[in-house]
């Protein structure tokens, strides 16, 4: 398996502790008088993934949510995944593997089912180790996971450079829809090109479209993140000025072709290496929620926003953390207009994995603990899904002496 480290360790110790930036204004943050009340009783699902796995991720589809996962054979990475059922989870399944793989605890594969039943999964291939570049590999399954398509690659620019950090959606009444950050700006000037944000699609036989740039230059390596509103897709991602100004950007797909990017909220973070912790967006109609990771005050932030335009207008920030957060953000849209919105808390020197509810007001309820309060520590990035009236959260335990962790699985009924 190939690594993105140290460079990847060295970008995110900046980020955390908040170097090589100037202090930018405090972002401002709505509150309420008293918080919503709001319980969760949050209950462990054992999963079947092994005693050494890590990389979580949550796709929810009709038939409920799906939970995927890797694991390490001497020097083979394997995708497993498994699916919620009525007796918990289903036994796990093997998608791919290889030994050229490119993971890292931020850009993890992730497999999700199509509303025609059809599974599509990704994953990252290395393709130069001298420059840190990669692949994205897609393949897709018929008969729930049994066998599954060769892969292929949903851009064809053929250049060594970076092609990571790709979001998997379904396009309604089309077929498979991809995002991911692109580095084919970058091969003729490595030192300075920019990476890039681009989209393609496959309609319901697999027939491939073209990719098409959403913004010529981002952040190198955070996360990007998809929503499907009544208005189109909505797309969010941590943008990066010619200042070095990187502060978290939406586009949505409107007449065919991307909207010009436009800021959730001006933090004003400069930070000239990438901070390795991008945004999550969820919509519900036309109401959307995004949650995000900044840096004020030489502290790390988490904070989400709502909207109910499709993601044109924001509320103003609303901070999750209540001491000092490591990021790693995730975020559920809910039917009432409220979110979900869970965050690593970095509390008593360990980060804590957390969960509250945000509302349009700037209301919050109080901080539930998912996991990492005792025990074990959380690793990687911890992940968040809903169905109905149901969450589930997933995440990588450690045990205090280090090491690769096992991933672990909970699920809690929304009440109010």
């Amino acid at each position: 398996m190939t690594s993105k480290t140290p460079g990847l360790i060295v970008l995110i110790a900046l980020a955390v502790l908040g170097c090589n930036r100037e202090k930018p204004a405090p972002a401002a943050e709505k509150t309420a008088a008293a918080p919503p009340p709001w319980t969760l009783k949050v209950e462990p699902l054992e999963t079947p993934a092994a005693a050494e796995s890590s990389n979580p991720q949550l796709t929810v589809s009709e038939r409920g949510p799906l939970v995927s996962w890797t694991e390490q054979n001497d020097d083979k990475t394997i995708l497993k995944f498994a699916e919620r059922t009525a007796l918990g989870w289903s036994e796990a399944r093997i998608v791919a593997s290889g030994t050229d793989w490119f993971v890292t605890d931020a850009d993890t594969p992730a497999v999700i089912r199509l509303s025609n039943g059809t599974l599509a999964a990704n994953w990252m291939q290395s393709s130069s180790d001298e420059f840190e570049a990669s692949n994205l590999r897609l393949s897709y399954s018929t008969d729930d996971g049994k066998t599954w398509s060769r892969s292929f690659l949903p851009h064809h620019d053929g250049t060594i450079t970076q092609h990571a950090f790709a979001s998997l959606f379904e396009i309604p009444g089309q077929g498979l829809g991809v995002v991911w950050l692109d580095g084919r700006q970058t091969v003729t000037n490595r030192e300075s090109g920019p990476m890039s944000i681009r989209f393609t699609s496959y309609d319901a036989k697999w027939k491939p479209q073209a990719d098409t740039a959403i913004d010529a230059k981002v952040c190198d390596c955070c996360t990007t993140s998809v929503a499907v509103t009544t208005d189109g897709l909505i797309t969010a991602f941590r943008n990066r000025t010619d200042d070095e100004i990187r502060d978290i950007y939406v586009s949505r797909f409107e007449g065919g072709k991307w909207t010009e990017g436009t800021p959730v909220h001006d933090d004003g973070w400069h930070i000239t290496a990438c901070p390795v912790n991008g945004p999550v967006v969820s919509a519900v109609g036309r109401d959307v929620a995004i949650a995000w990771f900044t840096t004020l005050d030489d502290k790390g932030q988490a904070f989400a926003a709502l909207s109910s335009d499709a993601g044109r207008t924001w509320t103003s920030p609303i901070r999750l953390d209540d001491a000092g957060s490591l990021g790693h953000v995730d975020v559920e849209m809910l039917e009432d207009g409220s979110a979900v919105a869970t965050w690593e808390e970095f509390a008593d020197q360990r980060g804590q994995f957390r969960a509250r509810r945000v509302e349009k007001s700037g209301a919050k309820s109080p901080a539930i603990v998912i996991a990492g309060a005792s025990g074990g520590r959380v690793g990687g990035v911890p992940r968040l899904a809903r169905l109905g009236n149901q969450l589930v959260f997933a995440w990588t335990e450690r045990s205090e002496r280090g090491g690769s962790g096992t991933v672990k699985t909970a699920t809690a009924s929304l009440t109010h």
